[in-house]
């Protein structure tokens, strides 16, 4: 029997299922649920550590900013705390995707030959981005309020598996790889969609030669040839 990992996709799914049956019994007046939602927020808040866990602690941005939205609304939702606190630290927000630029930086200048690690960044704007390293190691993509693309096509992966870090805040992540590649897509999807787009292959190997990581917040993360 295959063995399939439960993704941070799946955990999302089964969470806003949850959420519409409550919604749906209180609306029918099959049973008033008003005390369940409640603690809605809070499973936002479990959804949030999952992704962390479950990513081994390499997407922490996206994930850490569901942990922290959320978390406030559950304390609001409980007269722990006012709203107009809640919002005015929003800014935190801010300082969270900046630290994640700074991050993505140093993990560049960590990798032996820069070649094999990229980063870009494309804030309001689109950037076109290939690499023909013949020992890819992985790469760092921020697209906020735009597009990044990357072309892996001519690339190699030495020791796969290769990991990607894709950030989507309104906006889009496009990577295109071999047809061949096993890519594992574990993007943590809120309000957005993360999906391998290639067809379906007659032959395919076991190992994993790209991990596709990150978040996408409103806008999308694709994997395509």
């Amino acid at each position: 029997m295959e063995y399939r990992r439960i993704t941070s996709q799946i955990v999302v799914g089964v969470v806003v299922a949850l959420l519409g049956l409550v919604l749906l019994a209180r609306t029918t007046g099959v049973y008033d649920t008003g005390r369940l939602l409640v603690y809605a927020p809070s499973l936002f808040v479990l959804v949030g550590l999952f992704a962390i866990v479950a990513s081994g602690f390499r997407n922490l941005v996206g994930p850490l900013m569901v942990v922290l939205v959320a978390g406030g609304w559950q304390l609001v939702a409980l007269d722990y705390l006012a709203a107009e606190t809640v919002f005015s630290l929003w800014p935190v927000l801010l300082v969270l995707f900046g630290l994640s630029l700074i991050v993505g930086q140093y993990r560049a200048r960590a990798v032996a030959r820069e070649s094999d690690f990229l980063t870009s960044v494309a804030v309001f704007g689109g950037r076109d981005e290939r690499s023909t390293s013949q020992a890819f190691h992985g790469a760092d993509l921020t697209a906020a309020f735009g597009g990044v693309e990357l072309d892996l096509r001519d690339a190699v992966v030495e020791h796969p598996p290769a990991t990607i870090n894709a950030s989507a805040l309104f906006g889009g992540v496009d990577l295109i790889v071999p047809r061949e590649w096993n890519v594992r897509v574990d993007v943590f999807p809120l309000f957005g969609a993360a999906e391998d787009e290639r067809p379906r292959r007659a032959e395919e190997h076991d190992e994993v030669d790209l991990v596709v990581t990150g978040f996408a917040l409103f806008g999308g993360v694709s994997v395509d040839d």
